[in-house]
């Protein structure tokens, strides 16, 4: 059996996975034409994965990537066939979560004022829009990895947290309510601050529109560390302005990169990072990990971790 490794990962990483079995060929080339050349007779893809990898495949059965989101590769060819799609979904929340939590801290306690401002004759009005956590309700969209790591969090501040899947979840003791996405509305209502954790999907493309900012609480905060294109940014735009929410945290954002005149990057109620929540020291051990714990399961037919419902998007 042959795995294409097209990730970069440590000679270490790549024992690691060769160590799985003696009987598995385990390939990294070291350029696109020769990764073209070896998907060919390829049955397992690590790594990345586009069109034209899959157009040159000939016996391919399980693609793993390295991402949790995989909404760039899901081309009707691909989503179609037999071959199994895996991602890091489950195993990237604890970074995202930490991101998510930076940007409300920066928003809730002045920090992006501060460093935007660069002056002491804030201080006063800085103070003046600081919040306290404790009581506020936190609405969570989407209950995967990140989102209950997300919530995981929030328990320390002593919040109560609220969140709507579509599927049906079973929540930590952490989370107070999971609610189906007939009652988005009710949780955009009720929330103090809306964290988005959700995959982009069709069904999650641009559902923070004008109809979703009006329902928000005046001084509420929408926090996004996955996908940019959940948000309609026109709208977004049209919320902060006229005052229908209190501010926005954005790690992702529905162009990128942002263009350098988006007013989003000069609003002192916006504090934006430029996709980074994703980073993590030991992100790809972590993904490595789960790929070879993936990799013994396969060999022995049992159920794969973090399986991609290719119909779904997530």
């Amino acid at each position: 059996m042959k795995i294409l490794i097209t990730a970069e990962i440590t000679s270490d990483q790549q024992k690691q996975i060769q160590s799985i079995s003696e009987d598995l060929i385990v390939v990294n080339p070291n350029s696109s034409d020769e990764t073209l050349r070896e998907i060919e007779d390829t049955d397992i893809v690590f790594g990345g994965f586009n069109r034209s990898l899959f157009e040159n495949a000939k016996q391919l059965k399980w693609v793993q990537v390295w991402a949790a989101g995989v909404d760039g590769i899901l081309f009707k060819e691909f989503v179609d066939s037999q071959i199994i799609l895996t991602s890091a979904k489950g195993y990237v929340g604890t970074h995202l979560a930490d991101q998510a939590w930076a940007l409300i801290l920066g928003i809730i306690r002045g920090i992006g004022r501060s460093v935007r401002e660069r002056t002491w004759e804030n201080k006063m009005s800085i103070r003046d829009e600081t919040w306290e956590l404790c009581d506020r309700k936190l609405g969570i969209i989407g209950l995967g990895g990140t989102g209950i790591e997300v919530a995981r969090r929030a328990e320390a501040f002593d919040m109560r947290v609220i969140a709507v899947d579509p599927e049906t979840v079973e929540a930590p003791s952490f989370i107070h309510e999971v609610w189906k996405m007939d009652r988005f509305n009710d949780l955009l209502t009720e929330s103090d601050i809306v964290c988005i954790c959700a995959p982009l999907t069709p069904e999650t493309e641009g559902m923070f529109n004008d109809s979703a900012f009006e329902l928000m609480k005046p001084n509420a905060l929408i926090i996004n560390v996955t996908r940019g294109k959940i948000i309609d940014e026109d709208a977004l735009l049209r919320a902060l302005k006229n005052g229908l929410i209190g501010g926005a945290g954005l790690d992702v954002t529905p162009v990128e990169p942002l263009p350098q005149d988006s007013p989003l990057w000069d609003m002192p109620n916006v504090i934006i990072t430029p996709h980074v929540a994703g980073g993590s020291p030991i992100r790809m051990d972590r993904t490595v990990d789960l790929f070879c714990d993936n990799l013994e399961r396969y060999l022995v037919g049992k159920p794969l971790l973090s399986i991609i419902d290719k119909q779904k998007g997530y």
